[in-house]
């Protein structure tokens, strides 16, 4: 598992989040990935490219987890 600091801020979006943790090469992968239903968010599968992601959120990508801290 992964620890995600959002450093300050109220949220980051999905798709910046998997590509800032290294999960995706590049943001229009990430939004493909995302449409396609292969992120989970909190248990459930996520389709909004934009989702916003906050503190105590778990995302699931390809047996990678990410936590989401503040």
């Amino acid at each position: 598992m992964e620890i995600f600091s959002l450093a300050g801020h109220d949220y980051i979006e999905l798709n910046n989040l998997l590509k800032v943790v290294g999960l995706v090469g590049s943001g229009g992968m990430a939004k493909t990935l995302i449409a396609e239903g292969m992120v989970i968010v909190d248990g459930n599968v996520e389709l909004r490219k934009r989702c916003k992601i906050r503190t105590g959120q778990v995302v699931e990508f390809q047996n990678e987890i990410v936590k989401v801290v503040a």
